[in-house]
């Protein structure tokens, strides 16, 4: 799994510098190097994964490390891997539902298990970059937020229905993040379809307590990498498949 971790530039022109650097670094170029550093005599080491080739690695890394982007890079499919999910559905006649809830691959798993619920993607929304991929989203720059996107059918379960299977499967009241996940692509987020999903986004939010979660008109989703897609059901990080059986109620086990 890949975690970004932010800190703040506090005003630095050179921790900036670093952040754009690295950012246009993950929007060209398909290679990915990951190297051991830390920042400090006393910091723990961190296996750092940046976009680039693996000349003058160790530098890089430590300047990511001290730039405040950083990818720590554990679980979740091949850096490298570049095919990219279909969505939404060939003929579908079904209203759209978007949430954002920290890392996609439970969320999704939630979802799928709700009876209604005809399609999922996991994918990338509200970011200012077309395409985007893991790296790029990785880098924290561009904007975008882990997601799921759905197809549901409101015969059989409500908008209202969702947000309730939305806000019983997070923290919606931690900013930018999701207990360990920690960036702003695992932030809060109901992104509407409809004025009328709009209305009952907002009506749920103001129920509960000290909610962050950002409410706005979706935007472009873009679908994740295919060994992203359906993640935990085809097995996770250890081979281990978990049900995505309608009215499943086993534990998900958020990393496989």
């Amino acid at each position: 799994r890949i975690v970004l971790v932010t800190r703040k530039c506090e005003g630095k022109r050179k921790k900036q510098h670093e952040r754009r650097n690295l950012a246009a670094a993950a929007a060209t170029t398909t290679t990915t190097t990951c190297v051991r550093t830390k920042v400090g005599s006393k910091a723990r080491n961190h296996l750092v994964c940046f976009p680039g080739p693996s000349r003058g690695a160790k530098s890089l890394a430590t300047r990511a490390l001290r730039a405040g982007t950083v990818c720590l890079f554990g679980f979740g499919g091949k850096a490298n891997a570049a095919k990219m999910g279909s969505w939404p559905p060939e003929d579908n006649t079904l209203p759209f539902a978007t949430f954002a809830a920290g890392c996609f691959w439970g969320v999704e798993l939630r979802f799928q298990r709700i009876n209604g619920v005809e399609k999922t993607a996991v994918g990338y929304i509200q970011g200012q970059v077309d395409n985007p991929t893991y790296e790029m989203i990785c880098s924290g720059m561009t904007g975008h937020t882990e997601a799921v996107q759905m197809t549901y059918d409101p015969k059989v379960v409500s908008f209202e229905e969702l947000c309730d299977v939305f806000y019983g499967g997070h923290n919606a009241t931690q900013l930018n993040a999701q207990g360990n996940d920690v960036g702003t692509q695992y932030r809060s987020g109901i992104y509407y379809h409809t004025e009328e999903q709009k209305k009952i986004a907002e009506e749920k939010k103001g129920q509960v307590a000290g909610a962050v979660t950002e409410i706005q008109a979706a935007d472009t989703f873009w679908p994740a990498e295919e060994y992203h897609q359906q993640y935990l059901e085809k097995g996770g990080r250890f081979g281990s498949g978990q049900s995505a059986a309608k009215g499943c109620t086993d534990k998900i086990r958020c990393y496989g």
